[in-house]
């Protein structure tokens, strides 16, 4: 179990990137949440196995207007309480 901090870069915002990242994270049994930042960023919050969030971050790049360009990728200590996976 890891969890991870990425933020993404690109043509990430209204295109579906939040709704693709809740989806792919509950079917991979995957905690944590998304949002939007000002500066056109989505930043997550993720966690799981590390295989579960490879297949998350694949399916969010499968979204056909989803463009990401760059990742900076921190990980954090392990939230044990945590359920669910939303977006803000």
């Amino acid at each position: 179990m890891t969890r991870k901090h990425i933020i993404f870069y690109g043509t990430v915002q209204g295109v579906g990137f939040r709704w693709r990242a809740r989806h792919a994270a509950e079917y991979n049994g995957c905690t944590g949440w998304c949002r939007n930042e000002w500066d056109g960023s989505v930043v997550m919050e993720i966690q799981g196995e590390e295989e579960a969030i490879d297949a998350v971050i694949l399916a969010i790049e499968a979204g056909r207007y989803i463009r990401i360009e760059n990742m900076k990728v921190k990980t954090l200590p392990v939230k044990e309480y945590e359920s669910g996976f939303r977006t803000e």
